[in-house]
């Protein structure tokens, strides 16, 4: 039977708690964090005011009307009755809950190499693969949004091969191009806006992944699945000006 992580709840803020499953990045602890988050939004709690999940804690914030003790006895309430299961968060245990993140599949058109993805041939190189099998091995697994954090959209994917991990690059790029795919250690990331970064840089999309303007701003959520497509130059610049780049 798998255990569920240890669930601690924290102060954060005067009207947030703060759920700590875990100090590392541990998919496990991940998919507990989006559990419990979906419970949560499932449960109709009039106090609830916004869940903000990270990779191993989930930050909770309620109504500053409320009494910070009686939100706690009621987080608390919950993770007991979690714990009294089969050791597995409620709704993945029943299947119960808007979990509608977790199902949300989101596929990803990548154009790799050349002036998107200026960092391919040496990663490839530096891995002991031929860029067309690191292209191959990237496309070929499934993504978690495991958070949203750095930059407004950006995605931190869990989910990368092992064998792909790839250190940061020694001298951090003054700027990279919105849309750009990259590895940083253990995960990829999708920069949601142009900004200075050292992950090294596969590719890039032509969707826009954070536009302040629609509703909702960003078009990944935590708990969404990914796939990485790989397209060509003309399929770029086709979506680049559609309204489908905006999807």
């Amino acid at each position: 039977m798998t255990s569920r992580p240890a669930c601690d709840i924290e102060p954060l803020a005067d009207d947030a708690w703060l759920l700590r499953f875990g100090d590392t990045l541990d998919t496990g602890l991940n998919t507990a964090v989006h559990a419990m988050a979906a419970r949560l939004r499932s449960a109709g709690l009039p106090w609830l005011r916004d869940l903000v999940p990270a990779f191993a804690s989930l930050g909770v914030f309620f109504d500053p009307a409320m009494d910070p003790a009686v939100v706690h006895a009621r987080l608390l309430a919950m993770i007991e009755d979690d714990a009294s299961g089969d050791g597995l968060p409620l709704p993945l245990r029943t299947g119960a809950g808007d979990n509608s993140n977790a199902t949300n599949l989101v596929e990803i058109p990548v154009l790799y190499g050349g002036e998107h993805g200026p960092d391919l041939e040496s990663s490839a190189a530096e891995l002991g693969l031929t860029p067309s099998e690191l292209i191959q091995r990237h496309t070929a697994g499934e993504y978690t949004v495991a958070m949203i954090g750095f930059a407004p959209g950006f995605p931190y994917l869990s989910g990368l091969d092992p064998a792909l991990a790839l250190p940061r690059l020694a001298t951090p790029r003054a700027s990279v191009a919105a849309g750009s795919v990259a590895i940083g250690g253990a995960q990829t990331g999708i920069y949601s806006r142009e900004s200075p970064g050292g992950w090294r840089v596969l590719g890039r999309t032509p969707l826009r992944l954070f536009d302040p303007t629609r509703e909702p701003p960003t078009t990944l959520r935590p708990g969404d699945r990914v796939r990485l497509r790989a397209i060509d130059a003309d399929e770029f610049a086709r979506l680049e000006q559609t309204d489908g780049a905006r999807a």
